[in-house]
């Protein structure tokens, strides 16, 4: 695979550009996460938690958007590096399942606020598979031509999400209803790994970002605008609601202060964007596994899965697969920020993957153990950091560090002793 010129700023974007694309990605996330945040906290605390989650969030996308500008390369790419040429096909799986698993999620999440919006709105009942499809046409069609493309629809669709945004925070907060009650005890740790894990499979896939970004200043002012100033805004915007009324949902807290309509649009628009640049990322993934097809064939793929899979009840059964796969996710972030650190500093030379094992059995123990740390951590057995997912990239860093010194130290023996 080679790497993308790096004097060839033709097809480049800015920083802002960017973290208009991100931005459009997150979106839905943060309208799922947040009324549930919200809804189990005062907004006080809610503040305090959303800002400590975005620092760590910021200083990760920062560092892994850099790298991608550094590599010219995708995530895919960089992971060959650690993992090995062959090694990084297992991982390249565990995304592409990961990515289309949200793509699937998404369009079923897009088909019923559709459904719910014409049913309220307009009484007209279409039946939600037929929505999914026509979303997943629209889906397809925004990231088939490009990473152009996609720029052009965050850049139409992001501010009226913006805006609507601020509509629904108008309304909420000019509303007669009375704060409820908090009836649960979310500890602040629990709370803060809710947000950074939110979206911490985008902050780990973000060098595919980073690989279009204009320079180094770019890549920080991207990862800085996206996670240091507007996550955190829309983060505690989308908390108000769930905050006032004690509701986990948006469309149900919304629905108690008197109008859901904002919210049902919002969600509309929220879900084409993240879908756009969920396909962009898995078409990406999976044209390293096919790369016998052309990548907007593979677009048209995995628009058609997600169409039947989407228009299944999926959301019982899928989001604590999607949940686990966010485990397994953050050390592979971790492990190509060690091994760039420590090895790649000066750039990723292409030739040196001809040298090195084309699988590395040591980065797997690594990138095993923080996800079995991750697994625990998540699952209160005990606690390091009190957030499972930056626990988990602590790990594997640490992991990888540890066996690279042990691996540089057998190759300086085997030297001396040839």
């Amino acid at each position: 695979m080679s790497s993308r010129n790096k004097t060839d700023l033709s097809n480049t974007a800015s920083g802002f550009q960017i973290a208009m694309i991100l931005l459009g990605i997150l979106v839905t996330p943060v309208l799922l996460a947040s009324s549930s945040l919200g809804s189990q906290m005062t907004l006080g605390t809610a503040a305090a938690v959303i800002a400590v989650g975005s620092i760590i969030l910021t200083v990760l996308a920062v560092i892994n958007i850099s790298i991608g500008e550094k590599a010219r390369l995708p995530t895919y790419g960089i992971v060959k590096y650690s993992f090995g040429s062959k090694g990084a096909t297992a991982i390249n799986i565990i995304m592409a399942i990961s990515l289309f698993g949200w793509i699937a999620v998404t369009a079923n999440m897009f088909g019923h606020s559709v459904h719910d919006l014409l049913a309220t709105q307009f009484n007209l009942d279409l039946p939600v598979p037929v929505i999914v499809a026509v979303g997943c046409v629209i889906f397809v069609a925004s990231t088939a031509f490009g990473f152009e493309a996609l720029g052009k629809v965050s850049k139409f669709a992001v501010p009226i999400i913006a805006l609507l945004m601020f509509v629904i925070l108008y309304l909420a907060l000019n509303s007669s209803v009375s704060v409820a009650e908090k009836l649960s005890d979310l500890s602040f740790g629990a709370a803060v790994s809710s947000v950074v894990g939110t979206i911490i499979v985008l902050v780990a896939t973000s060098p595919d970002f980073g690989s279009f970004v204009r320079n180094r200043k770019h890549a920080i002012l991207a990862g800085i605008l996206t996670f240091g100033l507007a996550y955190p805004v829309l983060f505690l915007v989308g908390a108000v609601p769930g905050s006032i009324t004690s509701e986990g949902s948006l469309l149900t807290a919304m629905a108690v202060i008197g109008t859901t309509l904002p919210a049902a649009i919002l969600l509309v628009f929220a879900c084409i964007t993240g879908n756009a640049g969920n396909m962009f990322q898995g078409t990406l993934v999976v044209s390293t596994l096919f790369s016998q097809f052309p990548k907007w064939k593979i677009t048209v793929a995995l628009g058609i899965l997600a169409t039947v899979v989407g228009s299944m009840d999926i959301m019982a059964w899928f989001i604590p697969f999607l949940l686990f796969l966010g485990i397994a996710t953050p050390p592979i972030s971790g492990i190509y920020i060690a091994d760039y650190f420590i090895n790649r500093r000066k750039g990723y030379d292409e030739a040196s993957l001809e040298n090195d094992p084309a699988i590395k059995p040591l980065t797997f123990v690594a990138w095993g153990a923080g996800s079995f740390i991750g697994f625990c951590t998540v699952n209160g057995w005990f606690t390091l950091t009190g957030i499972p997912s930056v626990d988990s990239i602590l790990v594997a860093s640490l992991g990888y560090v540890l066996f690279s010194r042990i691996g540089t130290s057998k190759d300086k023996l085997a030297t001396n002793k040839a």
